[in-house]
């Protein structure tokens, strides 16, 4: 999942309805719900690197249309702010959460991925000189507190302290991108800007998945797993998510942050079987709980 590059005003949609946007809140969040249950099947036999490399070409293939639209309002001069754009806010985060996949269960990454709002704030504060108030200290704290919940669950004998980290780090790396991206990019197509990062990530993660490359074979549901992710969970998932921003504004946008962990921690108990342990469950509150109190109005 993605943090909202932009407080972009919403545009008043005509002649659609009500119940439409909770509708497509909903299936965003169980598709980006069910990227962490792709890599949880996909990354064991394929790899952090290759996986990615799959991920993001998949991903850049959908939205090179928009891409193409949008090709004059990118001078090749911003170029370079997108590579650096795409490492710190794609394929780093990326890397970091198939990693993970191959360590713990799909809910570890989605709980941890959710700290991502925070960490939007934490850094303005530290880089951008945004001031904070004193409840979204209060959310930090609590949610790092989940963190170190989650990082200690010992249940079933594994541990899974080292995917949470690695999860953590990726979500603090989604809030650099957030604050980069409305003020290098401000006022150019959302979704081009993503199809590009897609495709300077792309290129910069090719190198390390040739290199581990498997050398075995690769089953059909690591294959059908490796597609969705980039497919649905990526491209597709990024034209929607902007769509809604457009349509209802990124405050609203970005409550689907609450339904990832929840759809993914589903996902993954209905079809891997992996059981939700008191620890993730806690974790999973604590941390949704400090975005809540982060996002609520004054």
């Amino acid at each position: 999942m993605k943090n909202p590059v932009a407080a972009t005003p919403p545009v008043q949609a005509l002649g659609v309805p009500a119940w439409m946007t909770p509708l497509e809140l909903g299936l965003l969040a169980g598709v980006w719900g069910a990227s962490f249950l792709f890599q949880r099947v996909a990354a064991p036999e394929f790899g952090a690197a290759p996986l990615v490399e799959l991920r993001l070409a998949f991903g850049a293939l959908v939205l090179l249309p928009f891409l193409w639209l949008a090709r004059a309002k990118l001078p090749w001069r911003l170029w370079p702010r997108l590579a650096l754009v795409s490492a710190i806010n794609t394929a780093v985060p990326f890397t970091l959460f198939a990693w993970g996949a191959q360590r713990a269960p799909a809910g570890v990454g989605a709980i941890t991925n959710a700290m991502a709002v925070l960490f939007t704030a934490l850094v303005a504060f530290l880089f951008f000189r945004e001031r904070i108030a004193l409840r979204k200290w209060i959310a930090l704290a609590v949610g790092f507190l989940g963190v170190v919940v989650l990082a200690s669950d010992k249940t079933g004998g594994g541990d899974i302290g080292p995917a949470a980290a690695a999860g953590t780090l990726a979500a603090f790396l989604y809030g650099i991108g957030a604050n980069l991206v409305p003020r290098w990019f401000a006022g150019l197509p959302p979704v081009a800007v993503a199809a590009a990062t897609l495709v300077c990530a792309s290129l910069l993660t090719l190198p390390f998945a040739l290199a581990q490359w498997p050398t075995q074979a690769i089953s059909a549901p690591a294959w059908g797993s490796a597609v969705a992710v980039g497919v649905l969970s990526t491209g597709w998932a990024y034209a929607m998510y902007y769509r809604l921003i457009s349509r209802i504004g990124a405050a609203r946008a970005v409550t689907v942050t609450y339904l990832v962990p929840l759809a993914a921690v589903a996902w993954a108990w209905g079809l891997l079987g992996e059981a939700l342990t008191w620890p993730m469950g806690i974790a999973c509150g604590l941390i949704l709980g400090s975005v809540a109190i982060s996002q609520r109005s004054r």
